[in-house]
């Protein structure tokens, strides 16, 4: 195994954690924690450069494309609720 492996499994699972928070379906409504959002945004956007040269440019390119999805959905998210995941 890899590094770059590992990294890019966390970096799934923390999309998808992130998503999650963001409560924006019904079955997720009662997990919403934009704060948990919020830094699943901050880690990805971390890690991404990190792992950039190890990855193939398409890999890259996807995760990027998510935190830019994680963004605009955290930005609708605290429009409905008023609240911007820091208490």
């Amino acid at each position: 195994m890899r590094v770059e492996d590992v990294l890019v499994n966390a970096l799934v699972h923390v999309s998808s954690i992130g998503y999650r928070r963001l409560g924006l379906t019904e079955e997720s409504q009662g997990e919403r924690d934009l704060a948990q959002s919020a830094l699943a945004i901050e880690t990805m956007t971390a890690l991404v450069p990190v792992v950039e040269g190890f990855l193939a440019e398409e890999l890259v390119d996807g995760f990027e494309e998510q935190i830019a999805n994680l963004q605009l959905a955290y930005a609708k998210a605290v429009r409905e609720t008023g609240d911007d995941g820091e208490g």
